[in-house]
């Protein structure tokens, strides 16, 4: 029992954090923007530090079963977490075009952040390094179909029919999330997974993660996503006063979100890459996009149906022409079975320009 609490006290570390900031909100509140936003940043973090352990017992779990169902509890973990703080934000004051704006940040981080930083510093290591081309070709097809359903295709529906559509983008979704899991952990599992020298794994590491307890890992999971909601709840006080009439960017908040919930998935495909696994790092940043986008959305469209107040999920012109821009060079890049630096950095400069325009407001 000792050895869990001293394994878990990042943990800890979050939980308390969680009882200062419900204690001392009105007090931080009461002191100006400049402390609230100090504070948000601080439960920011205390999230981050929740998020690694909840990561890391998705990997736990990961590890037992392997891909391609370990890949899918790693990234359906990381958005449940971004699916927990969003609904907390969108229940206070908070911008029409958050769910909008946070799943396009995802994007962009998951594929131009995680995958071009990986490929990079893969590709500075190891030179090419292969995966399995059907799954980025299978990812990249689900990305464009569902992003264009529920994020273009939004910009022509009349306002007074939103209902209809959102309704039908909930169904489809669904749908299309289904069948694309009957498929990765059936009949087309194969696409997911790549047959490395045993050499080129690190086996230490996951021999020690399966050698982790399932039932600690599940119950320590449950706790740390409670730890993370609790946490979401204060700081989505804070840091939405602290930025009130700031100046700051109208994106800041959306890349926030997106950058806490890719915050494990981040260290999880540095390492990969650097132990030459580049198929876990393509089935973690295309797998996170996909699931941000055709997860996140059902549920978002579901409060707007329940609340009868729409979200603005229609991309503006500039988030639409980033994205055609991704996935085209995602299309290009990931099409041959192997990564390489130069490759890494074209989706790195890509995530540059993204920060370069959210700084600038656009």
């Amino acid at each position: 029992m000792f050895s869990v609490l001293k394994s878990e006290r990042l943990l800890a570390v979050a939980a308390g954090a969680a009882i200062l900031g419900f204690w001392l909100e009105h007090t931080i509140l009461d002191l100006g923007q400049v402390a609230a936003l100090a504070g948000a940043a601080c439960l920011v973090a205390a999230i981050i530090l929740a998020s690694i352990r909840v990561a890391h017992h998705a990997e736990v779990l990961a590890a037992k079963v392997g891909d391609p169902y370990g890949t899918m509890i790693l990234t359906l973990s990381a958005v449940l977490v971004e699916v927990i703080v969003l609904a907390i934000m969108m229940s206070k004051e908070a911008s029409p075009t958050l769910v909008r704006d946070t799943i396009y940040s995802a994007v962009m981080l998951d594929i131009n952040g995680i995958l071009g930083l990986a490929a990079l510093l893969g590709g500075l290591k190891h030179g090419e390094q292969p995966y399995n081309d059907d799954s980025s070709r299978t990812y990249s097809v689900m990305i464009l179909t569902a992003m264009s359903i529920s994020m273009v295709v939004p910009e022509f529906v009349p306002q007074a029919k939103w209902h209809f559509y959102s309704a039908f983008t909930i169904v489809a979704m669904v749908t299309l999330y289904t069948v694309f899991l009957r498929m990765q952990a059936g009949a087309h599992s194969y696409f997911f997974s790549y047959a490395y020298p045993r050499g080129k794994r690190d086996t230490a590491e996951e021999e020690h993660l399966e050698n982790e307890p399932v039932s600690t890992s599940i119950i320590i999971l449950i706790a740390g996503v409670v730890v993370i909601g609790a946490l979401a709840e204060v700081m989505s006080v804070l840091l939405t006063s602290g930025l009130k009439g700031s100046g700051a960017p109208p994106a800041l908040m959306a890349i926030v979100v997106a950058a806490i919930s890719a915050s494990p998935e981040i260290m999880t495909a540095m390492r990969a890459a650097l132990a030459n696994r580049m198929q876990a790092v393509v089935n973690i940043a295309l797998g996170a996009s996909l699931s941000t986008v055709i997860l996140t959305v059902p549920v978002m469209e579901a409060i707007a149906l329940y609340t009868g107040q729409p979200f603005i999920m229609a991309m503006s012109p500039v988030q639409t022409v980033m994205v055609a821009i991704t996935l085209i060079v995602a299309a290009i890049n990931l099409n041959d079975g192997e990564t390489n630096a130069i490759e890494g950095m074209t989706h790195f400069v890509l995530f540059a320009t993204f920060l370069m325009l959210s700084s600038l407001g656009l």
